[in-house]
């Protein structure tokens, strides 16, 4: 097959005090699965919304098969067989129309003034068809404001494929995935590569995926490209986060020992209203991290959201130093010193419109305020504070966080909390598309949380980071907990045995 190629020569972009990107020169070939990688704020991002046509103020040059082309609308960018899927998928999709209406949304676009009907019994008959190329099952009369996350990304990166392309750019679509979902996109993305020569580049952190899909990768680094490399099976991931990072890094998380107290934090047989969560008891000692394991849908964010007032409990209780709390939303679990640092942080951990001062004191106004006066100065001291400790790359803590990259806006939501000043910390999924510098940075500020006698609950699907920063964990399956393990004393095998729903105890077999 003849092979296409789109690259940029020179390619610069600048966003208000920050240089995002700086003569960066890039090529991929279609046929190839190629991953970009870097920092947070490295340029990685940027770049492909160029690519994509969505970055329309860059100077240089992007290069279709050798010749200048202009990228300044998403439309030019479609037009070539440009094809992006964005990491938050809440923002691309239109939750209050049916996921057969996501999936052809570009095509029911297009078509609109062409035909004086819709055709529905047409749109969710394709629909389906291309959702079974990805090898998912979802009911495409659903709206997809009830689907999951992992739902959400299925359908966004379906649509993305219906429409036939030359180069799909995926930006961190893999992060909302179980292991299972994960092998079917790469399943999807290797036939899209080898049939019909299609170019696929990978916006990643995880590195492990990157060596188990891709024939490349690009690394960059301040708005600039370090080292462009095939990958061998000489490759190791020490070498790319080397090259991402700058210096020699240590991969494991040192977890220093923090002095465990006695129980603080108690839920007795809690059950959530809908049924997402069922009949939980657990509890978390002061200086301690907790964490909830389990697979994608397991029931980890309902138990979270259930905790913090963002679901109601139809049963149960839940006490903190000994006294029952009844709040009924998030606004008095605030108030009753619990924190939540949520998945979805555009969606509910920030205001992408607001500054970083703005979000960092959002949840503990009164504290700088003076009658009914915020007080600007003392709040953007306080700001300043946690760019410092956090390494959060802006230019000024009056910058909106709608031009941080991913992993500092979720920098700015750990700020938000920690200046909140609570008594139990809440984390789910706080190192989702945060590069593995930054994953230290909020490694150590968790650990830090708990050195102070706070309680610390930690829910993710990465059982790794389980393993490093945890001192026990609950194993969540279909809303329940299957298992409570000491951290020391299990490994990963054992975690995925109740994750998947196994009642039968762990024998290593």
């Amino acid at each position: 097959m003849d092979r296409i190629t789109l690259g940029t020569r020179n390619v610069s972009i600048e966003f208000p005090g920050v240089k995002a990107l700086s003569n960066v020169n890039f090529e991929i070939k279609t046929g190839t699965i190629h991953a970009v990688m870097g920092a947070n704020g490295a340029g990685k991002s940027t770049l492909m919304k160029v690519l994509a046509g969505s970055n329309p103020d860059y100077t240089g040059d992007v290069l279709y098969n050798g010749e200048v082309v202009e990228l300044r609308k998403p439309a030019a960018a479609k037009k070539l067989g440009i094809q992006i899927v964005y990491q938050e998928v809440d923002m691309a999709l239109i939750p209050t129309l049916t996921v057969a209406e996501n999936v052809m949304f570009n095509d029911m676009v297009m078509n609109m003034g062409k035909k004086q009907f819709v055709n529905y019994g047409q749109i969710r008959k394709d629909a389906k068809e291309t959702l079974a190329r990805l090898n998912v099952d979802i009911d495409v009369r659903c709206l997809c404001g009830t689907l999951t996350l992992a739902q959400k990304q299925m359908v966004l990166i379906a649509r993305a494929v219906q429409n036939e392309c030359n180069f799909l750019i995926l930006d961190e679509p893999t992060a909302p995935l179980s292991d299972t979902e994960t092998e079917e996109l790469f399943r999807v993305v290797r036939h899209l590569r080898e049939t019909q020569n299609i170019a696929i580049i990978f916006i990643t952190h995880r590195i492990h995926e990157v060596l188990q899909i891709c024939d490349s990768y690009t690394v960059m680094r301040n708005g600039e490209i370090v080292d462009t490399t095939p990958i061998t099976e000489k490759t190791t991931s020490k070498e790319i986060v080397d090259k991402m990072l700058g210096r020699s890094f240590e991969e494991s998380f040192p977890k220093e020992a923090c002095e465990i107290g006695e129980k603080a934090f108690v839920v007795e047989h809690l059950t959530e209203k809908e049924g997402r969560v069922k009949d939980v008891s657990m509890f978390v000692r002061k200086g301690e991290i907790v964490g909830l394991a389990g697979l994608v849908g397991g029931g980890k964010t309902e138990l979270c959201k259930t905790l913090f007032g963002a679901y109601h409990k139809s049963g149960g209780t839940i006490k903190l130093n000994g006294k029952e709390l009844n709040f009924k939303n998030p606004a008095e679990a605030v108030k009753n010193r619990i924190a939540l640092v949520p998945e979805e942080r555009r969606k509910e951990g920030v205001l992408v419109a607001e500054t970083v001062t703005f979000n960092t004191v959002a949840a503990s106004l009164d504290n700088y305020c003076t009658a009914s006066f915020v007080n600007d100065r003392k709040a953007a001291e306080k700001a300043k504070e946690f760019v410092k400790s956090l390494s959060i790359k802006t230019p000024s803590v009056k910058q909106k966080v709608a031009y941080l990259s991913g992993g500092n806006q979720q920098k700015v939501v750990v700020a938000k909390w920690l200046a909140a000043d609570s008594d139990v910390y809440i984390f789910d999924e706080p190192t989702k598309g945060v590069d593995v510098g930054a994953k230290h940075e909020i490694f150590t500020l968790i650990n830090e949380i708990a050195k102070q006698g706070n309680c610390v609950i930690y829910a993710t699907c990465e059982n790794s980071e389980l393993l490093s920063i945890t001192d026990r964990m609950y194993v969540m399956f279909d809303g329940r907990v299957m298992a409570e393990l000491e951290t020391s004393k299990t490994s990963e095998d054992e975690i995925m045995h109740y994750a998947t729903g196994a009642t039968s105890k762990y024998t290593g077999n």
